[in-house]
């Protein structure tokens, strides 16, 4: 019998989970598991790396998330009421976009110290998702630890009636006393209510000796002392990726609860596309198309930027210009990006010069997205767009700060919510920041501390700092 990780916590769980995707997909492949999902706390902001990764070694990815529940409207802020655990995952595209727009809305009419959604946005955009009801923080298990089984029966009624045969009774075996507690009544209940059990193992990280590393995350992301009596902790060391073999000495009793891994691995069958542009349509004028009216006003700009008789040079560089761009499917882009910073220009909005290869276009200056003379200062063309090279120009523009939300208020309205979005990026602890961050948690003097992070030269890993430093290396050793 093989087994599929169904509910498992990456790097991505912000200061949480401590299972980095390129171990986490090693441990898979080494193990032979043929699928595993991913299930961040509240976002999914680590599910491409692992469905690229994954897919690279023959490994099914299963994108999922454990999001967090209100008991109540998700738009009210009550600090009285405590949010449920609840697993959801992407069965296939439908269920995809689901899922993002459940995380999205959590986040943006939902959150209060966490993104939260509610029911009402469940019995929404539930079509082509399976729930699980997740750990001891799920809403069922709650209210099995407060001997309220009516209650929890009310509530699993609830589930099977929105998700239908895609609802799941979580089974978990971390050591703890509560949980063998819902487990009992779970499997009684599932018998009496007719809805299929799930094996589950809350991974956090990946071997069992991870343990002491996770729990001196869980020190920084809280600012305590890996002694304080006070900090948060995990009651056992059993989070972790648990093999096929451990699960089933854990669970012998519940075979079909193991079997329900692989059932719901092959109902999961997500296929994402990647390399495919989706660029919004800008609105052409009456009587022009895409390409005639991006000529019209590159030509338009070449006068201004050129005058009535430009050196053949020019010429000649504008045409080649034009004909790349045209040839690989970009006018609309430009017209895009042009309509920004013309309402950025004509509405008092500060905008800057041009930065990186996106200078070296001609175009780009006849169109007033930049304002540097390509051919005066040397600027290639081709290190901005190649036509062996196929891929999205990438041109960056300055805005004044102050005004920024303006222009994002502009493209929202005017090309629509569904085209634009703001991109993420993660900060990720620099060495030094670490080895400080680490030394606090274990409550070694702050002297120690800092005389070791100081042997780290700054942009250096750790790992490329025991190579260049002798001593480091000695106190390592």
């Amino acid at each position: 019998m093989n087994f599929v990780h169904l509910h498992l916590h990456s790097e991505y769980s912000l200061l949480d989970g401590a299972c980095r995707i390129d171990d986490l997909v090693d441990e898979l492949e080494r193990l032979e598991m043929p699928a595993c999902a991913i299930t961040d706390h509240g976002n999914m902001y680590g599910i491409i790396k692992f469905y690229k990764k994954a897919k690279a070694k023959g490994i099914k990815p299963i994108i999922g998330c454990e999001i967090y529940v209100s008991p109540g409207d998700m738009t009210e802020k009550n600090p009285q009421e405590e949010n449920h655990h609840l697993v959801l995952l992407a069965m296939d595209n439908t269920g995809y976009k689901n899922l993002t727009r459940i995380v999205s809305i959590a986040y943006l009419n939902g959150f209060y110290y966490k993104p939260r959604a509610d029911k009402s946005l469940l019995e929404k955009y539930n079509e082509g998702i399976i729930a699980l009801s997740s750990c001891i923080q799920g809403e069922i298990s709650k209210l099995i630890l407060k001997g309220d089984i009516n209650g929890a029966k009310s509530v699993i009624d609830w589930y099977r009636n929105v998700f239908k045969d895609r609802f799941y009774l979580e089974l978990q075996d971390h050591g703890m006393e509560e949980e063998a507690r819902v487990n009992e009544v779970m499997k009684r209940l599932a018998g009496e209510m007719n809805v299929p059990l799930v094996v589950t193992n809350d991974v956090h990280y990946l071997r069992k000796e991870d343990a002491l590393y996770h729990d001196i995350l869980l020190g920084v992301q809280t600012n305590k002392k890996i002694d304080d009596p006070d900090k948060m902790r995990f009651p056992t060391n059993e989070f972790y990726f648990k093999t096929r073999e451990e699960i089933e000495g854990l669970f012998r009793d519940v075979p079909e609860a193991i079997e329900n891994t692989l059932e719901i691995a092959d109902r999961c069958n997500l296929e994402l596309t990647f390399g495919k542009y989706h660029i919004p349509d800008y609105p052409i004028p009456e009587g022009e198309t895409v390409v005639s009216y991006f000529r019209k006003l590159v030509e338009e700009g070449f006068r201004k930027r050129y005058g009535d008789n430009p050196s053949k040079e020019a010429r000649e560089r504008l045409e080649k210009e034009l004909s790349v761009i045209e040839m690989m499917g970009f006018p609309g882009y430009f017209l895009i990006v042009w309509d920004v910073v013309h309402f950025a220009k004509t509405h008092n909005i500060m905008v800057g010069p041009g930065r990186g290869s996106a200078a070296g276009s001609m175009v780009s200056y006849c169109l007033g997205i930049t304002d540097v003379e390509p051919l005066g200062m040397g600027l290639l063309f081709e290190r901005f767009l190649n036509p062996e090279r196929i891929s999205m120009p990438d041109i960056d523009i300055d805005f004044a700060d102050e005004k920024r939300q303006e222009i994002i208020r502009y493209v929202t309205e005017k090309y629509g919510s569904d085209k634009v979005c703001q991109i993420i990026t993660f900060g990720t602890m620099a060495a030094r920041a670490a080895v400080r961050d680490v030394g606090r948690v274990l409550n070694i003097p702050y002297s120690d501390v800092d005389r070791l992070a100081k042997l780290i030269p700054f942009g250096s890993s750790i790992s490329e700092a025991l190579e260049s430093s002798a001593e480091l290396r000695e106190i390592y050793e």
